[in-house]
């Protein structure tokens, strides 16, 4: 029989001997976790060894394909720039795409808001590449490194060597011009190209700099304009924050990029297709106005036989140097480049191109400032228009004088149901006495193509630009003077005093012309006219907020138009005398009578009307009897 400590060995020998196994158990399982882990480890390097064999491979492969490609030794290369220039522009071309990079204005007429020379673009701001499809490669000229040969003071070719052929970009100023020339030519490419190329696309893109101090008045006229081959001019809208057309179905002879006084001018000497256009406005303070796109086509010969043919105007928007230019190209269509400065609708325009801009060159060319121009003008224009004007004053005088006369009519109807009996006698009155009530309106509407001629005109007169006179130091934008340096709505960060001042003298005028109207009207038509009174005070303020930003020029001139106005009815007012025009009208009237017993069988238009009048207030005053007996 076991003893007790037996027993307790034989326990003890157990566990150890459980515990061992237990103990193996857990260390081999452990070790085949990490020879798993091991392994898992090893698939994935073996993985990653592969990958990497298999990328060195691709780029072995691709740099065996590249140099292969006929345009690999193009991709690699050092930027670098050439300039050209002549007596008007300084071009500067890089050798990345073969392009402009830099145009600079040398003229001193035209001038920064920092006084240095104006920069039509620099660097990013503008690229403009070509694009050909290869056989075996496609050309897209902004990522190739061309090579500058030729290199004069006004001319470099752009040369990319392609297989045993190149693509040359053959730049020239033209001397004392505003024009550069540039031609895109193959050499010996037959092979390159598939033998139905016949086109090159062309693509254009620009953030068009801010030149002038206000830019909301400068971005108004800021736009794409193109020119059609049927010759008519046209242009993207301009309103919005972004104004885009896509689809064209015409051809362009040229596409201009436009700001309120500078231009560039893509000119093709064969018509170019307008795939897509696209003008986007751009956020104020960035020193930007809109960024302009435009994809373009145009014909290419692969052969090389013949280049294709473009010029670049890179100056400002002035007629004389449009029209000037566009002869220096010989072309043989009238381009029309000139319509690049804004006249207005073609009324307006040729009171503009024919009047007001030779009226201007003279002005201008006698060497007077811009603001004594503008005041010369005025004179000149109210001189002309002054027969007109007292006109419409007497006619509004004439009617004053019968103001009695009109009162005793209204005194004969006083009932509201008279009233088209009352007017009737009235027309009759007027017609008796050989008065019209429009003969004061007319002669005024006759004026308003002046005031929208010059509204037009005077914005785009680029002679404006950088004038001082009194405290406007730039009579082509606004005057501030005033400035508190953040923008409140509806004002901006100024006040022009050129506004406020036309403002205060249209109120003036308004006053003027209420007062001369009101002694021509009978009680009833004064209160009529009240809302029409408080209207005319309530348009100084109106004009007030959308001028505060315009041409202080323009405003300048409407504040001399409205001094001279009210000065004009002063002494219309002064120089008439109401007994002798009463006197007038009574003559006129008892020759009328005299007559009224011989007249002609083809009588007047207006006897003619005389006669529906009478007729119709005879009908009237037989209705009213009617009505009269019914009640009774």
């Amino acid at each position: 029989m076991m003893n007790k400590n037996t027993l307790t060995g034989f326990v003890l020998m157990a566990l150890v001997v459980f515990g061992f196994a237990a103990y193996e158990n857990h260390s081999r399982s452990i070790q085949a976790e990490e020879m798993r882990i091991q392994d898992s480890i090893n698939a994935v390097n073996y993985a990653k060894e592969v990958k990497e064999e298999q990328k060195k491979a691709e780029k072995i492969a691709e740099e065996i394909a590249d140099t292969l490609n006929p345009l690999f030794e193009a991709r690699t290369g050092k930027a670098g720039v050439t300039v050209i220039e002549n007596e008007l522009l300084k071009v500067t071309l890089t050798n990345l795409g073969g392009q402009m990079q830099k145009v600079e204005m040398k003229d001193s007429t035209y001038k920064s808001q920092d006084g240095s020379n104006i920069v039509l673009f620099d660097r990013e701001e503008q690229n403009m590449r070509f694009l050909l499809d290869g056989k075996t490669a496609n050309i897209i000229t902004d990522e190739l490194f061309f090579t500058p040969t030729d290199i004069t003071e006004n001319g470099v070719t752009m040369h990319l060597p392609i297989a045993n052929g190149s693509i040359d970009i053959i730049y020239s100023l033209k001397p004392n011009s505003y024009i550069l020339d540039m031609d895109v030519k193959a050499n010996n490419l037959e092979g390159f190209f598939p033998s139905n190329t016949k086109s090159m696309q062309i693509e254009w893109t620009e953030d068009m700099r801010q030149q002038e101090k206000g830019y909301d008045f400068e971005t108004r006229y800021a736009t794409i304009t193109y020119r059609d081959t049927n010759g008519d001019t046209q242009e993207l809208s301009v309103t919005g924050s972004d104004a885009e057309e896509d689809e064209f179905e015409e051809k362009a002879e040229w596409i201009a990029y436009k700001t309120q006084f500078f231009s560039q001018i893509f000119i093709a000497d064969s018509p170019f297709s307008i795939n897509s256009m696209s003008s986007s406005q751009l956020e104020k303070g960035s020193g930007y106005l809109k960024t302009y796109q435009a994809s373009l086509t145009t014909a290419f010969d692969t052969k090389g036989i013949k280049p294709s043919s473009f010029h670049f105007y890179l100056g400002p928007n002035k007629f004389s140097t449009l029209a000037k230019n566009e002869d220096l190209l010989a072309s043989e269509e009238d381009l029309d480049l000139q319509s690049l400065v804004y006249m207005g609708w073609p009324v307006i325009k040729w009171i503009n191109r024919f009047v007001f801009l030779y009226a201007f060159d003279f002005l201008t060319g006698l060497g007077l400032n811009m603001g004594i121009v503008l005041v010369l003008l005025t004179l000149i224009v109210k001189i002309i228009v002054f027969p007109l004007m007292k006109k419409s004053y007497l006619s509004s005088a004439n009617m004053r004088v019968l103001r009695p006369k009109m009162d005793e009519i209204s005194a004969k109807y006083p009932k509201p149901e008279d009233a088209m009996l009352k007017q009737q006698e009235i027309m009759k009155l007027y017609s008796e006495y050989g008065v019209s009530p429009m003969g004061g309106c007319m002669p005024m509407l006759i004026q308003m193509p002046i005031w929208i001629a010059l509204f037009n005109f005077i914005p785009n007169y680029i002679e404006m630009r950088g004038e001082s006179f009194l405290w406007a130091d730039d009579l082509s934008t606004y005057d501030d003077v005033i400035n508190w340096g953040f923008n409140i709505w509806g004002i901006g960060d100024h006040i022009s005093i050129f506004c406020v001042l036309w403002c205060v003298a249209t109120v003036a005028t308004s006053i003027v012309t209420q007062r001369q109207q009101q002694y021509s009207m009978t009680a009833e038509q004064q209160q009529q006219m009240k809302m029409m009174k408080w209207m005319m005070y309530l348009m100084p303020l109106i004009f007030f907020f959308s001028f505060n930003s315009y041409s202080s020029g323009l405003n300048w001139y409407y504040f001399i138009s409205s001094l001279v106005s009210v000065l004009m009815m002063w002494v219309l007012r002064k120089t008439t005398d109401d007994n002798k025009l009463l006197a007038k009208l009574e003559k006129r009237h008892a020759e009328r009578k005299a007559s009224a017993g011989d007249k002609k069988k083809t009588s007047s238009i207006m006897e003619r009307l005389q006669a529906m009048q009478e007729k119709q207030m005879e009908i009237l005053k037989q209705q009213q009897e009617e009505r009269n007996k019914q009640k009774n």
